[in-house]
């Protein structure tokens, strides 16, 4: 019987390619690798084909993968955005990339050990002193600095485009702290998902073995004793633009992620202050510029560093990744002698070209840049905000004149290139195909032994239009996967050695205080956020449906639920020096729904707990985070809609309700009861209890009419999720000291007081402190007054009325409301601030 054969795909017909296109060739075939991509096209309508883009952004924000501008208006970072296409880099190219790279990455490590060491090629002339000096990432007080290790550049990336002639040529160095790694594999996690057969039918190399290698690196530092070595990576914050990406990669490699507050040194060590203590690090991977590392020899008003840090490195007690010195090689004035030290040292060419470079501070390189401003690339020498990247062509006389006069007042900052025309990559825009200029930003990493390993793909970015020239996420770039094709099927690799059985760590000791912090502060404002929620449906109701009360009953409801949403949410009043409310004033319940400055309302705590989510995010499950996103893009949509009217708002509420619990119920079920956990489950607890007492201070405090009581009693019932459970126990309408009995004092109701004090001293018994102390801590003693007062208190003498309103309980409720506050000043003491416990220092 015959076989068929398919024929030979061609590129579609509505593909326009640029000069030098990384799909079709100039007599219009494919390139090697692109067959299966095109039948994908070919076989996939517009509806196919959006669907698969959709299912990509559905995927990137469930995860939670976003990247911040800086200075950019907004509620938060933008979204991730990918591309359904991947950049395809056959065998024979990739090879040469590989060769190129290594090769870079090892002469970049040459230089660097020079520079900071015999400072040869200065004396030589091979690199013009001023050049050095004059960048801001040479670090004088690194001089002599060595890591404990066969390289100083552990790890390295580049940035490659293609020019006309095909050659891959570099643009940019990148040897300070590489950004990128993790939204390689998030890119290559969704891409699998989303187009699964595809990407096996590629034969598509696998990413696990860089990053396993890079794993080793890592590990393989001495430290005393021959004790597995403590890695942490050093963050700026949730404020930096790449924060998503510092929590994904300590996440993926199992390191803590810490802030420079975290890190103390003593004695030059460097020390994380953990749950349970001090704990020794041995290996810093730094994505926080050196400039800012350490405020005693750098940058003095630096707050995002660790004093004595330099000094530490210099004693041999903690390596930094990477070498703090090494951002004098992303200086692009050192491209113009690369070729000449390549040739010096290795007596080889650049296998990876860069684009010829002129440094300004050179008379006759300044004199040729001058002469052709308006062909050339002007860069300056130091990575600032002030001033990219800017195009000779696009300027008009005045802009160059401009030009010209900065660079002749600071020469020695600027350098001109030749503009490289990049190649073009097929790019999907809605229903189009279009062809748009890509970088491809390759990795390399130091093996153990030396050797440096590439990265089989990378951090592709195209740029926002098919016009555009410039290629940058900050400027509406867009990303794409980076498939390397090998020859033969790859077997899979798992990122953990299958012989390596490490001894497992105390909880408390991986979990920075700063991290425990935020998993308090998650706890209570999304607990906070419930209840506000609970009750402000409740509100919603009163308005909207009445529960079918006479008129003035109703009247008179709304106006006691609207001032106990004052004092319970603790709200900034609307009009500030005006009451919270009047009767049926609408407004109020809007704004606590809409407003997202006012302090107390709604919006507000989901801002707050949002910040304390995202702050650390590297501890959530992808479950627990696409929750937290539900919760998050509930209220942002109800606004993006523009929905207005208490009407509308029920429908939301109840979803934001449920998100809410189902996010109580990923913690109580799926994660470890590790101390972060118990912090995160006290800061629920304390919020809970605090809820429970001001919703019985606010409402059930006064005396009221019967008829009145009765139905704000049921409206505390409802907004304290205890409804049901008070019919189906008591069987009656709603009475005092049932009531009362009900959310003080019932064990078995998860609403209750006493419910939640008793979790709390579980928690607290759990918690690391002080071994062998013989009496209560500041916590323990709380609770136990706390349970005390609750197990001693008379329920019917709390009930009795005192004039116009239950003095008794008044008091009690605020003794208790004291004693959680206290307990939450304790906890902050104890364990966030250290300020009540020794610091056992191990070794």
């Amino acid at each position: 019987m015959p076989v068929r054969s398919h024929p030979a795909p061609t590129a579609p017909a509505d593909y326009r390619p640029g000069e030098w296109d990384e799909m079709v060739l100039p007599e219009g075939g494919l390139r090697p690798g692109w067959d299966p991509i095109v039948r994908w096209l070919d076989d996939h309508g517009p509806a196919d084909r959006e669907a698969t883009a959709s299912e990509i952004r559905r995927l990137l924000r469930e995860n939670g993968v976003t990247y911040s501008v800086h200075g950019e208006p907004g509620d938060g970072p933008r979204p991730w955005q990918l591309d359904s296409i991947p950049w395809i880099l056959p065998d024979g190219d990739w090879k040469t990339i590989e060769a190129g790279m290594v090769q870079r990455a090892e002469l970049l490590d040459a230089i660097l050990t020079d520079l900071y060491g015999d400072r040869r090629l200065i004396r030589e002339g091979w690199v013009p002193p001023e050049l050095v000096s004059s960048h801001r990432g040479y670090l004088h007080p690194c001089r002599g600095m060595r890591l404990p290790s066969k390289r100083q550049l552990l790890v390295a990336a580049a940035d490659l485009a293609r020019g006309p002639d095909g050659r891959m040529w570099i643009v940019n160095d990148r040897t300070q702290a590489p950004s990128g790694f993790g939204y390689v594999v998030e890119n290559r996690v969704v891409m699998t998902r989303a187009l699964p057969r595809l990407f096996h039918r590629c034969g598509v190399r696998r990413l696990a073995s860089f990053f396993r290698m890079l794993r080793e690196t890592l590990e393989s530092f001495p430290t005393e004793r021959g004790r597995r070595p403590r890695v942490v990576i050093l963050t700026p914050g949730p404020q930096n633009e790449t924060y998503y990406e510092h929590a994904f990669l300590a996440s993926y490699l199992g390191y803590t992620l810490v802030q420079g507050d975290d890190l103390t040194v003593r004695d030059g060590r460097v020390w994380l202050g953990s749950l349970g203590g001090l704990e020794p690090v041995d290996v810093i991977v730094r994505r926080v510029d050196a400039w800012f590392c350490d405020p005693l020899e750098l940058k003095e008003d630096s707050e995002l560093g660790v004093p004595g840090l330099l000094e530490a490195i210099r004693q041999g007690n903690v390596a930094v990744v990477n070498h703090p010195g090494s951002g004098v090689l992303e200086n692009p004035g050192l491209m113009a002698y690369l070729p000449g030290i390549c040739q010096h040292l290795r007596g080889e060419e650049l296998i990876l070209p860069s684009a010829a470079t002129w440094w300004c501070g050179e008379r006759k390189a300044r004199d040729k840049v001058m002469s052709n401003l308006d062909r050339f690339v002007i860069k300056s020498i130091q990575r600032a905000p002030t001033f990219g990247t800017v195009f000779g062509s696009q300027l008009s006389r005045s802009g160059r004149e401009q030009l010209r006069q900065r660079i002749l007042a600071d020469p020695e900052g600027f350098v001109g290139q030749e503009q490289v025309g990049f190649s073009t990559v097929p790019c999907l825009n809605g229903e189009a195909l279009e062809s748009r200029r890509g970088v491809v930003r390759s990795f390399v990493t130091a093996a153990t032994d030396g050797s440096y390993v590439v990265m089989p793909g990378g951090l592709t970015r195209v740029a926002a239009s098919q016009e555009a020239v410039i290629v940058s996420s900050q400027l509406g770039g867009v990303s794409k996967d980076s498939w390397v094709i090998g020859p033969d099927p790859e077997p899979y690799v798992s990122l953990i050695e299958e012989a390596a059985d490490p001894a497992p760590e105390t909880d408390a000791r991986s979990v920075p205080s700063r991290a425990g912090e935020n998993l308090f502060w998650t706890g209570r404002y999304a607990e906070r956020a419930e209840g506000t929620a609970r009750l402000l449906r409740r509100t919603v109701l009163a308005f909207v449906e009445g529960f079918g009360e006479e008129e003035a009953i109703a009247g008179r409801h709304r106006e006691i639920l609207m001032q106990g949403l004052a004092g319970v949410t603790n709200a900034a009043p609307i009009h500030p020096g005006e009451d919270f409310a009047a009767v049926d004033d609408e407004d109020e319940v809007l704004s606590l729904l809409e407003d997202t400055e006012r302090v107390g309302s709604l919006p507000f705590v989901l801002q707050c707990f949002r910040g304390a989510a995202f702050a650390v995010r590297d501890l959530w499950s992808p479950d627990s985070w696409r929750v937290i996103d539900m919760v998050l893009a509930e209220w942002t949509e109800r606004r993006a809609v523009g929905n207005k009217g208490l009407e509308p708002a029920t429908g939301p509420l109840d979803r934001l309700i449920i998100d809410l619990t189902a996010l109580l119920g990923l913690n109580l079920e799926s994660m470890t009861r590790d101390a972060g956990w118990r912090l995160l489950d006290s800061g629920r607890r304390i919020e809970r209890a605090q809820f429970a007492i001001g919703m019985l201070r606010h409402f059930l405090v006064d005396v009221r009419p019967p008829a009145e009581e009765r139905l704000v009693m049921e409206s505390v019932l409802a907004a304290s999720d205890s409804l049901v459970t008070y019919r189906k126990r008591y069987r009656t309408h709603p009475r005092l000291d049932l009531v009362l009995e009900l959310l003080l004092l019932e064990p078995n109701n998860a609403r209750s007081l006493l419910y939640q004090i008793e979790r709390l001293a579980a928690n607290v018994e759990a918690l690391p402190r002080q071994p062998h102390a013989a009496h209560l801590t500041a916590e323990q003693r709380l609770l136990v007054e706390a349970t005390a007062r609750l197990r001693l208190v008379e329920i019917q003498k709390l009930a009795v009325p005192a004039g116009d309103s239950r003095r008794r309980l008044e008091t009690f409720l605020d003794r208790v409301s004291e004693s959680l506050s206290e307990l939450s000043d304790a906890l902050t003491l104890t364990y966030f601030r250290h300020a009540e416990r020794p610091r056992l220092l191990r070794g």
